[in-house]
């Protein structure tokens, strides 16, 4: 089963019961005609200096001209990605507390407890992006390829380590999978961010580091090799690295993700959110930025990016069913 972001339209027959639950059209403290009156907070899960701490930055800059209040990001990493979750389902549903969403907020509920529901706490307003994740090493490494890895691997089972963002989060998750299926055992270290893998990829603290777009400039300059892409297709800027399609594999993993808040928010706030955020996506510096991180426009409303995420809770339990992950 493949673990990936489909762009399609969502059937307009949805259950309106389903929808209900998912996008909250409840009251809130303030009228839409007064909303924003004060900043907004847009919670970042992951460390500073990343793909997505870097596209945010910049949407966040775009939006506020269209809103006339400062956005404001804040960097909240670990726990796999969550904080901003656990952050936004407590928030009052007013509109200016609001966080990025990424996939583990959907798989984690079915794993352990958590302070928070995905089908019942908050408000989706757009979604965003997918990453070009994979897999590299450092151009010194005996690793030229996939199967030179691999080889490699099987021979010293544990003792190749690997960078990701978190126990749990989709780039552990997929490289378990990996594993799974080719019989191979990694030794996984989690970081908070991606900048803290690739400073430890370089400083040769771990053999492997699994990133998405931030790795783009250590490849170009020929500092870093990527191994395999976990993408759908091979990505223009490096038509040489096969996709893990490509190597035998049958999975697609690029972790999409989006904006929400509190559940409650008023509609008319959610809209007004919403366009802002569009707006910046479909900024000609966004889309510049998003080319430079390998990442494509993966946008959804409101409406279904609600829809969507039932679909991705679904999913991530399959996920956790198939690689016997126990509830805790």
């Amino acid at each position: 089963m493949r673990i990936e972001f489909a762009r399609r339209s969502f059937a307009l027959g949805i259950a309106a019961s389903a929808v209900s639950v998912l996008f909250s059209t409840g009251s809130g403290p303030a009228r839409a005609a007064d909303f924003p009156t004060r900043p907004i907070t847009l919670i970042v899960p992951f460390a500073a200096g990343g793909a997505t701490d870097n596209l945010l930055r910049a949407m966040a800059d775009l939006a506020s001209r269209e809103l006339g209040q400062t956005i404001v990001v804040e960097n909240r990493p670990g726990a796999a990605g969550v904080l901003g979750a656990n952050a936004i389902a407590r928030a009052q549903p007013d509109g200016y507390m609001l966080s990025i969403l990424p996939e583990p907020v959907f798989r984690l509920p079915h794993m352990q407890k958590t302070q928070f529901d995905p089908m019942n706490d908050f408000t989706y307003v757009i979604h965003l992006s997918g990453y070009a994740l994979g897999i590299a090493a450092r151009a010194d490494s005996p690793w030229t390829d996939w199967q030179t890895l691999i080889a490699d691997v099987k021979k010293r089972p544990g003792q190749v380590t690997y960078g990701s963002t978190g126990i749990n989060g989709t780039m552990h998750l997929t490289m378990e999978e990996i594993s799974q299926r080719l019989g191979v055992k990694f030794n996984h270290v989690p970081y908070k961010g991606e900048s803290e893998i690739i400073a430890a990829l370089l400083g040769g603290h771990i053999d492997l580091a699994v990133t998405a777009g931030s790795i783009a400039p250590l490849v170009q300059d020929g500092k870093a090799r990527n191994i395999v892409l976990w993408t759908a297709k091979r990505v223009p800027r490096w038509p040489d690295t096969p996709t893990l399609l490509d190597v035998g594999l049958d999975m697609v993993a690029n972790s999409p993700f989006g904006i929400a808040g509190p559940k409650g928010i008023p509609p008319a706030a959610v809209k007004t959110l919403h366009d802002a955020f569009k707006k910046a996506l479909e900024h000609p510096n966004t889309v510049r930025l998003l080319d430079r991180l390998n990442q494509e426009n993966a946008y959804l409303s409101s409406q279904d990016y609600a829809a969507f995420a039932r679909e991705r809770y679904d999913a991530a339990r399959l996920q956790v069913e198939r690689l016997g992950l126990k509830a805790q």
